[in-house]
């Protein structure tokens, strides 16, 4: 739930990746050479991306099957949209009464379904994010001495990735910056996506479901503070920023945390690594979007510094400083892994491409240098 950062490894943005990219940064230049030099976290890394790679498309027709067959099977998709609208506390992400009927026998073919589904699969940040919490799986289950069915283990995994998934289509009704076509099938998708999420991540039993609902609860008061900012630009401020961020906090926190299936040590450091990996990543996604929309996002932290500093160059090498203080609060997750834990390399390359992600679109920024264009979009 709720304005995930939409860019990350592999996915829409192949080129942040490719070679010449990774040339152009620090953090870029040392993900070649553990390349070259196959390091135990490059070699980690590559099993994940390679097995996603493999298992992407399985997870992906799982995921429209259910979705097809949770949609056929409901007998009042009325009181459905009804309750989704109470529980995210917005009518608006709901479509009207009237179009109900016509929007349902749209989705009733697999293909038209189908093809919904893969536009909002189609994130970077959801590609990224399968590998992660695969590896985050096996590397508790084998901490733990686990017997975890494979049946288990997907439904805990896929569970997760379609709740970061339904922010795609959320994200895209509340800002309306692509899909608007499709707008109205997603609002009537949303409901199902959530309740097959819930179906999926109770399987790992009581206590990961309940992590969950308290992560959803967070990230849709995330949500609501930033739909709250957007209407009011002047009214932002570090504290109300900081609760705004809950919104990847709380969903990557809790997706890292019920990895382990809730359990300490290693529910409470893949809870930290991945909710402050997702803060930092949500500090790039901010310069993306920049650069790809013309201004500068509201509420984001280049506005809040560019406000206060009166300088939006500025404005944005706070936002790079601030994204730096995210990740090195990532790290100390790596610090608390306890010794016997294997997989502690691919969270090390992991954080690296992290970097490497933001520093690319800072460049990026510096290279257009649109500062006076963004500096007369302002709020005033």
């Amino acid at each position: 739930m709720g304005g995930e950062p939409k860019g990350r490894m592999s996915g829409k943005d192949e080129s942040v990746f490719s070679k010449e990219a990774l040339m152009g940064t620090q953090a870029g230049k040392d993900i070649l050479k553990q390349g070259l030099l196959r390091s135990k976290g490059y070699k980690q890394f590559n099993q994940y991306k390679e097995k996603t790679e493999n298992e992407f498309q399985g997870f992906a027709q799982r995921f429209i099957m259910s979705l097809h067959k949770a949609i056929s099977a409901d007998p009042s998709p009325n009181l459905t949209m009804k309750a989704f609208a109470e529980e995210v506390g917005s009518a608006e992400l709901v479509p009207e009464e009237g179009q109900l009927d016509s929007i349902r026998s749209r989705l009733s073919s697999p293909e038209v379904l189908g093809d919904r589904v893969k536009r909002i699969l189609n994130s970077n940040f959801v590609k990224m994010t399968f590998p992660v919490f695969n590896a985050l799986f096996d590397g508790s289950s084998q901490y733990f001495n686990d017997n975890i069915s494979e049946e288990k283990r997907n439904a805990v995994i896929d569970g997760h990735i379609i709740a970061i998934d339904l922010s795609e289509p959320m994200d895209r009704i509340v800002d309306r910056d692509e899909d608007l076509e499709y707008l109205e099938d997603y609002k009537f998708m949303s409901p199902y996506i959530l309740a097959i999420a819930r179906d999926k991540i109770s399987q790992g039993g009581e206590s990961v479901l309940k992590a969950f609902e308290e992560g959803f609860k967070d990230a849709r008061i995330g949500q609501y503070i930033d739909v709250k900012l957007k209407s009011r630009p002047l009214s932002i401020s570090d504290e109300n920023m900081t609760d705004c961020y809950k919104k990847y906090r709380a969903v990557m926190g809790t997706a890292g945390r019920n990895m382990a299936l809730n359990r300490r040590p290693l529910g409470d450091v893949f809870h930290l690594g991945m909710a402050k990996a997702g803060e930092c990543v949500g500090c790039g996604n901010e310069i993306e979007d920049a650069i790809k929309n013309g201004s500068i996002k509201i509420p984001s932290w280049p506005l809040y510094f560019a406000l206060n500093t009166g300088d939006v160059r500025r404005g944005f090498e706070l936002t790079m400083a601030k994204s730096e203080l995210y990740l090195d609060e990532a790290k100390i997750a790596l610090d608390m892994l306890p010794e016997r834990f294997q997989l502690k390399p691919f969270l090390e390359f992991l954080f690296l491409t992290v970097r490497h992600y933001n520093q690319y679109w800072y460049n990026e920024l510096v290279r257009r240098a649109p500062f006076a264009e963004f500096e007369k979009r302002l709020p005033k």
